[in-house]
């Protein structure tokens, strides 16, 4: 493992993006532990890529059928998450953020441990006996009651209930995300305690991004680099290691794949788990084009990548006659990998049942 070309090879086979994972959307979700879904529509491709012969709506169906689960598990950021894994990683993980915000939340918008708990009330009698809602409503039932949700304050009651596990989202009304209890919409699952669940984490991200770090866990998962250094201890019988200038790279051995043959081209998601899954991006990123691909307020572009590097940036518009692909080349594209890039666009306007067509190459 002495090159960043094999680490970069050998996380695109166990991502399931070189090859797919399964051809269940809900088993891809629960390889990856968590796939990181602000973008709605990104996540949505981000587990279409990895799932053989599947369809927009075959996510959003998992997601309608309760066998994916979007919430905020980890690092205040929405994920898309397996059933009977949102309890113990909402407690583990989420407690985290919520310690971080508590401070700044009762400070600048005056959530108080007695006011969010007037809005747990308000929210769980809005919401109980398997009623969604949208933000929208919400905002409405919780002013009916004399809570102040302009501003910002809104988005922080709703994100402060989610941290806590009163919440979660459900499918969407329309183009708006809706919320149920996370009580009614996921099944029971047994408690863990806090060295089983971060044995848990541990095996579970080094098997579906390994080869990685301690300190990629750390990122990944937002807590302490002592937390993931205990993770990794805990979880060591399940895990191997390999050793390269230096730096330490966990990976459960069933993950040690040879690199594919011939050039690779993938039409990546924003926020894509190749990209956003690791502290250190140098095996896909070069450090120059650090800035067009993650922005300075960490917005991670979607991106095409190339034999396991990033090689262009991508924007979609949708038209009336499909989908407008236009491509930002950070490397020059071989006249083999714009081939292989028709192919990849191809297998996308397949997933949105739409044609695709590039602006630019």
């Amino acid at each position: 493992m002495a090159s960043t070309s094999t680490i970069a090879a050998q996380r695109l086979h166990r991502q399931g993006i070189s090859a797919p994972v399964s051809n269940d959307p809900a088993a891809t979700v629960r390889h990856l532990l968590a796939v990181q879904a602000q973008d709605y529509y990104g996540s949505l491709w981000a587990v279409g890529l990895r799932t053989a012969g599947a369809r927009e709506a075959d996510i959003e169906q998992a997601i309608a059928e309760r066998r994916i689960v979007r919430t905020w598990p980890m690092r205040g950021t929405l994920h898309l998450v397996a059933p009977e894994d949102a309890r113990w990683m909402l407690s583990l993980m989420a407690s985290r953020a919520l310690d971080r915000d508590r401070a700044r939340q009762e400070r600048e918008f005056g959530l108080d441990a007695r006011t969010t708990g007037r809005c747990a009330e308000v929210v769980t009698r809005r919401l109980e006996g398997g009623k969604r809602m949208t933000r929208g409503a919400l905002y409405e039932a919780l002013a009916g009651h004399r809570i102040d949700t302009e501003g910002q304050r809104g988005l922080h009651i709703l994100g402060r209930l989610a941290h806590e596990g009163l919440i979660c989202q459900g499918p969407r009304e329309g183009k708006q995300p809706t919320f149920v209890l996370l009580e009614e919409w996921v099944p029971p699952a047994r408690p863990r305690d806090r060295d089983d669940a971060l044995a848990e984490l541990a095996r579970r991200y080094f098997s579906g991004h390994g080869p990685a770090t301690v300190q990629d866990l750390a990122w990944w998962s937002g807590l302490t680099l002592r937390d993931a250094q205990a993770a990794v201890e805990l979880a060591k019988p399940a895990l191997s290691l390999h050793e390269s200038e230096g730096a330490r790279y966990w990976f459960v051995e069933s993950a040690e794949p040879s690199a594919p043959a011939g050039p690779a081209v993938h039409l990546l998601p924003p926020f894509d788990e190749y990209l956003v899954g690791y502290k250190d991006r140098g095996a896909a990123l070069d450090a120059a084009h650090n800035r067009q691909v993650i922005g300075i307020n960490g917005l991670v572009s979607p991106s095409v990548v190339v034999d396991g590097r990033v090689s262009a940036l991508w924007k979609r518009t949708l038209g009336r006659q499909g989908a407008a692909l236009t491509l930002t080349p950070l490397h020059p594209l071989r006249k083999r990998d714009q081939a292989a890039l028709a192919r990849a666009a191809a297998r996308y306007g397949e997933f949105i049942g739409q044609p695709v067509t590039f602006g630019a190459v």
